[in-house]
Order: structure tokens, then sequence, then C-alpha cells
């Protein structure tokens, strides 16, 4: 079997921009892996995600036009990324937020975290409500402001915020039940 070519980022980029599909291809082989992890992080499952994935794709293709070089190309390609996330969980979202009096901040206990993989914080990340996950995942991992996260969703800045804090309370209680399984208890 044949290896791909590699190519730098501007080839790529130019490649696509010229509709090459090798270009095409090798950009996707590039970047897929770890833009599937960004869809996963805002999807319910893997199908949903794989979904997200393609379509962020189809999107980064048709406007490879518009990234003029300035910044970074994956972070071009992430942002395209997230906010289809944020369309399909618009579009297919069973759940509403609603505005609660916000909890106080949480702490998260270290000796927890310490011990726990990145696959198993990714894992009690996606255990939350959608609404809850989309919020933490914008605001926590994406680094959005409450304001351009309820610009983004719809939503009042107060409702990210308890969203936020909701999400919190949740990663808080099962990190808790963790620290009490790891020690022994129950």
């Amino acid at each position: 079997m044949r290896m791909a070519a590699k190519y730098t980022e501007s080839e790529l980029v130019k490649g696509c921009q010229e509709g090459d599909p090798a270009y095409q291809r090798a950009l996707y082989q590039q970047y897929n892996r770890l833009m599937f992890g960004v869809c996963l992080r805002y999807a319910d499952n893997h199908d949903d995600a794989k979904d997200i994935l393609q379509d962020g794709f189809v999107k980064v293709f048709k406007h490879i036009g518009t990234f003029q070089g300035k910044g970074s190309f994956e972070g071009w390609v992430r942002r395209i990324m997230v906010h289809t996330s944020i369309e399909h969980y618009r579009r297919n979202s069973r759940y509403f937020m609603v505005d609660i009096e916000e909890a106080g901040d949480m702490e998260f206990d270290a000796d927890v975290l310490s011990v726990l993989s990145k696959n198993e914080i990714l894992k009690l990340i996606s255990e939350l409500p959608a609404g809850y996950r989309t919020v933490f995942n914008l605001y926590v991992v994406e680094g959005y402001s409450h304001q351009e996260i309820a610009d983004i969703l719809g939503i009042s800045e107060g409702t990210s915020k308890s969203q936020l804090s909701r999400a919190k309370k949740i990663l808080q209680e099962k990190l808790r039940k963790l620290n009490i399984r790891a020690v022994g208890g129950n």
C-alpha cells in the first residue's frame, strides 16, 4: 500500500482552494481524527459525531477560499467544526436550556483529577445532558465568553452561566463518587 504524500499546510490549503481531490483527501486524512474528537465532545454518540464531521469537512472545502493564511489553519477548521456541531445540536435538540438560579462555582478535587486519564475525563463530560455539555465545551474547552455563547446558541447570558454552573455541579458529584470509590468507600 502506498503512503499518502505529506504536504505542508500551505500546500494543502492551496491545493484544496484549487479543488484538487488529492489535496482534499490529504487534508481530510491529516485532520479527521483531531476534528472527530472536537465533534464527539458536542455529539450524543459516535454516529452523530461522524455526521457532524462530514458536514464540517463539506463546509471546510466549500469555504476554504476564504482562508487567507492569517492565524492557524487548524484553528480555522476547528471553529468550523464547533459551529457545525452547534448547528447540529440546534437542529436535533431534544433538550431545553432553562434559566435556573445559578449555583455557586464548584471546585474539583485535584486528587481525583490527577488519577483520571484524559479519556475518562472526556467520558464524564460526554455524559452531561446535551445543553450542559454544549455550554461547558464552549466555555471551558473553546474559551468563549458567556455573552458569545448566548449569541451563538440564542439564549440569555444568564442561561449560559446557569448551564455551566449545573454542568460543573454534575461533574463535581461524579468526581466525588469516583473519589469515594477510589479510596474504597461507597
